[in-house]
């Protein structure tokens, strides 16, 4: 992907890539799908560009660190 892309025009690209994988068969519980797989990249390059400070990463994320806890703990990233 070019650098000069979006995170919208990034995701779109994606998500258009991973629908025509899927060979014509509808995608199930997507939403679920796309939430958790961007969730747990988000969440640790976050806490990576936080230099490891999880209350930094947490209001970069705009989230509780309690809460930033829970959802590490949630991809396996404690």
């Amino acid at each position: 992907m070019s650098n000069n892309l979006s995170l919208r025009q990034a995701v779109t690209l994606a998500l258009t890539d991973y629908f025509r994988s899927l060979e014509g068969e509808p995608p199930r519980d997507l939403y679920q799908l796309v939430s958790h797989e961007v969730e747990g990249p988000l969440l640790s390059m976050t806490l990576e560009l936080a230099g490891g400070n999880q209350s930094t990463a947490a209001k970069m994320l705009g989230i509780s660190r309690g809460t930033f806890r829970t959802k590490l703990a949630k991809h396996g990233l404690l």
